[in-house]
């Protein structure tokens, strides 16, 4: 009888709007994500998908949101990188990312773009490392927040690079790329929707990409690895994740419907002009990709020495 209950109310869901938790403040990479899936998936399930940004705590709060909500599939959470490094980085959390989250689907993958403000005297990583080496302590990286995957790729670039740089946490990408663009903040590795239409005019340069391979939207920029930074490697993951005891049937009525709209050639060619790789991968995959990284970044965290500022 349960079965059948379950069944009978997975297809009828959704029947109200459902929202999206992005735990950051607008214009980040997670952002533009979440609005692409959003506005095409509100067309496809005759329902509203709203998206409401809850930043702050190093996406803690709009974390702790979802694990704590319903378990009906109308809460859901834009999750990534936070979720996995957070538990390294705090002593206590309101949440546990294994136990407390039901996984959807893995959406889309990005590199990071490290970008400086164009009145910095450097034209490549060599030149700004070399700047970095001669101002000891003086140059500073903004990232979208505390355990971000440009917090990461910043401090992958401090142990590599052998440099002293300043970490400036803000509470989403949009906030860091205004202050980078007014040059509060020296560079940025920042996700590839948030950075790259500012390089593009002008108003940021870019000198490298955080992947192994160059970005589909900015080929000309080389990696950090050609650039000298052998092996360098990370990148921004998104993905969906519901309360943890969200029934199975709705959890995956839910995942094929936004697969389906991953999947479509508007939503890959969006997402591809800023840089972001469609993944669409099913529940499983997803749990499975989150314990492999949980495993990466402690080894990564512990390396580096990362705290809680």
């Amino acid at each position: 009888m349960l079965l059948v209950a379950s069944l009978a109310h997975a297809q009828q869901y959704p029947t109200r709007p459902i929202r999206f938790i992005a735990p950051y403040v607008p214009g980040g990479g997670v952002d533009f994500v979440s609005r692409v899936i959003a506005t095409k998936l509100s067309e496809t399930i005759g329902q509203q998908v709203i998206v409401e940004n809850r930043p702050g705590a190093g996406t803690n709060i709009g974390s702790e949101l979802v694990a704590r909500a319903a378990p009906d599939g109308y809460t859901i959470l834009v999750g990534g990188v936070p979720n996995v490094v957070n538990p390294f980085l705090f002593k206590k959390l309101p949440y546990d990312v294994i136990k407390d989250f039901a996984p959807v689907t893995q959406t889309t993958t990005a590199p990071n773009i490290l970008a400086v403000h164009p009145s910095l005297p450097v034209r490549s990583v060599k030149e700004l490392i070399a700047l970095a080496k001669a101002r000891k302590g003086e140059l500073t990286f903004a990232s979208a927040g505390i355990g971000s995957s440009n917090h990461l790729s910043g401090e992958l670039f401090r142990v590599m690079a052998g440099v002293d740089v300043v970490h400036v946490p803000y509470k989403g990408g949009g906030a860091a790329v205004v202050d980078l663009i007014a040059g509060q903040v020296t560079m940025y590795f920042g996700t590839t929707p948030s950075t790259v239409p500012h390089v593009r005019t002008g108003r940021l340069r870019a000198l490298g990409v955080t992947t192994l391979k160059r970005s589909r939207a900015t080929p000309d920029i080389p990696t950090l690895d050609e650039a000298g930074l052998a092996g360098f490697d990370n990148a921004a993951w998104h993905g969906l994740f519901a309360p943890a005891a969200t029934p199975p049937a709705v959890v995956n009525r839910l995942s094929s419907e936004v697969v389906k709209v991953l999947r479509l050639p508007e939503t890959i060619e969006r997402m591809g002009a800023q840089g972001v790789d469609v993944i669409a991968s099913t529940p499983e995959a997803l749990a499975a990709y989150v314990k492999q990284d949980l495993v990466r970044y402690e080894k990564l965290i512990r390396a580096a020495g990362i705290k809680v500022e």
